[in-house]
């Protein structure tokens, strides 16, 4: 049997289409469903129904994912543990992370692991709704709540801190705000409610009962940047602040503390490339943690 035809089952399974397989590849549909059936033909066995809609798996394929991915961690534990320890670290990490971590305070620090390991290719990726480490659709990742299930490596990275903001030139024209009925007055930014993938995202409690005006936006980005062009007042991340001083803390007695876990699979934890980009996030957050949780 030829392993390329597991790798290509293996993509199939995860990305659950042969177009998007393909184009990973970089090669044609064609190729993917010929090798695809090609194993199906060499272990007796139908391994994908394929639907418009995409692909799903089988019983048989289900157990063959199963021993596939085994088969794929044993190879990285190999590559890793024999490969020599004097070369230079190389190979591929994808880091999923909340966009407001991801993009403001990772994403800028990147450049110094680069340094560190020029031929190690990092990949940074925003952390969607549903996300898999088994699937090596990640290999680490930041999340914003202690997984409760699965074989993984977690630990917590560090607590943060939120509040009230709005840009100078709004609360120049805007009217007074000193309260959080106050805020009946005004536009407030948040995340789009049915699309919040975690309930750490949620802040609606401080305004309950409130009647205001919303924009509503699923991205802390996005957020940000309606926040910083005077749309209105936002809860915003602390640790964000030192990109735009034009914003101000609004309501300062109300704070809201969160947290950040580095998370990885158990499989995939002792690699060296994993393990050296781990110690290097960890590290990153470790200097600069004033910026996290400011002092009230």
């Amino acid at each position: 049997m030829d392993w390329d035809n597991f790798r290509i089952f293996l993509e199939v399974a995860r990305a659950r289409q042969l177009l998007a397989v393909a184009r990973k590849l970089g090669i044609n549909h064609a190729t993917v469903a010929r090798r695809l059936s090609r194993l199906e033909k060499d272990l007796h066995a139908k391994l994908v129904d394929r639907k418009t809609s995409g692909c799903e798996l089988t019983p048989a394929g289900e157990r063959l994912l199963e021993i596939t991915e085994r088969i794929e961690t044993a190879a990285l534990q190999a590559q890793s543990t024999v490969g020599n320890a004097d070369l230079a670290l190389s190979g591929t990490v994808r880091i999923g992370a909340p966009d407001g971590f991801g993009s403001y305070f990772l994403a800028p620090r990147l450049a110094r692991l680069k340094r560190l390991h020029p031929a190690l290719t990092i990949q940074l990726v925003p952390v969607p709704l549903n996300f898999s480490l088994p699937k090596r659709e990640v290999d680490i990742a930041i999340t914003l709540q202690l997984p409760s299930e699965g074989r993984l490596v977690a630990r917590k990275l560090t607590d943060y801190s939120l509040g009230f903001y709005a840009s100078r030139d709004y609360l120049d024209q805007a009217p007074p705000l000193e309260t959080v009925e106050d805020l009946k007055n005004h536009t407030l930014i948040t995340y789009v409610p049915d699309l919040l993938y975690s309930p750490a995202l949620d802040y609606s409690e401080v305004v309950k009962g409130i009647d205001t005006y919303r924009l509503e936006c699923a991205s802390v980005i996005g957020q940000f940047e309606a926040i910083a062009a005077g749309s209105g007042v936002g809860i915003l991340h602390d640790f964000m602040m030192p990109r735009h001083p034009g914003l101000v803390r609004v309501l300062p007695t109300i704070a809201f503390t969160r947290a950040y876990w580095l998370v990885c699979h158990a499989d995939i934890h002792d690699l060296r490339r994993v393990r050296e980009v781990e110690a290097f996030i960890v590290q990153e957050v470790q200097a600069a943690r004033s910026m996290f949780v400011l002092a009230r």
